[in-house]
């Protein structure tokens, strides 16, 4: 007759019953259910006085282990995501920039356009007061400082007075014409003999709204006077010329009277 073998049992000692670990076991499990039913009470005394409340925390945290689990799988979407986001912050902050100095542009653009508007009208439309004050505008419009409308009786032949930007004195006198009026040869040696003795002129300047006859544009040249007809009077208060006292070179070059640059 054949007897089955046993199985053999593993060398190995078998594990002892240890009281003391299995009475603390069951403690700390006792324990546990206890809070958790303590915790499931007060959620359950919460859901019924705040039910919103609860379902805004379930929410939160459903949503918070959905993007934890997906952290990894979207870290490239999220790079990209942040590094989008810094390239809108700078495009924005860039058109905001642009935006303010456009803005600050079209005010100073604002302010010359209307001094240019005031003498860009009908010459013959101001009166001989407006004029001056229009040129006084021209004056400030272009840098010059300590600008003064001083025409009227008395004034010597000096309508405007003002210091240029290289500080160069400049003394104008403004003739409002009509086309067929020009200003002669009389009106410049009458300003020749104030300009630079009396008003002490570094650049003296005639300003007209007609045109210059041919002697009275020979002795400007002579003394040194610049001309400004209507033609050149609108270039100026374009922008397509430049100022008047930008033709002359600076003061104390030893530069003859005949020999400076002359509009």
């Amino acid at each position: 007759m054949t007897v089955p073998e046993r199985p053999l049992r593993d060398g190995r000692p078998g594990r002892r019953f240890d009281l003391r670990a299995t009475t603390v076991t069951f403690a700390l499990a006792a324990v546990a259910l206890v809070l958790v039913g303590w915790v499931v009470r007060m959620a359950f005394d919460v859901a019924q006085r705040r039910p919103a409340l609860v379902f805004v925390l379930v929410l939160g945290a459903v949503t918070a282990a959905l993007l934890r689990r997906r952290a990894r799988s979207r870290s490239s979407v999220a790079r990209a995501a942040v590094c989008t986001t810094d390239a809108l912050a700078a495009a924005t902050a860039t058109v905001l920039d642009e935006l303010e100095q456009g803005r600050a542009e079209g005010v100073e653009r604002a302010c010359a356009e209307e001094a240019t508007v005031v003498v860009r009208a009908e010459h013959e439309g101001l009166s001989p007061e407006e004029f001056e004050a229009a040129i006084a505008d021209l004056c400030r419009r272009d840098g010059c400082t300590e600008v003064e409308v001083v025409g009227g009786a008395g004034d010597l032949g000096a309508d405007v007075l003002a210091v240029a930007p290289d500080g160069r004195r400049v003394v104008i006198q403004c003739k409002r014409y009509a086309d067929d009026n020009k200003v002669g040869s009389q009106d410049l040696q009458r300003f020749g003999g104030t300009c630079f003795t009396v008003h002490g002129a570094d650049v003296a300047v005639l300003v007209t709204s007609s045109d210059f006859t041919a002697p009275a544009a020979d002795y400007a040249e002579w003394c040194g006077i610049v001309c400004v007809n209507e033609e050149r009077l609108r270039d100026w208060c374009e922008g397509g010329g430049p100022a008047p006292w930008e033709r002359l070179p600076p003061k104390g070059n030893g530069t003859e009277p005949s020999e400076r640059a002359l509009w």
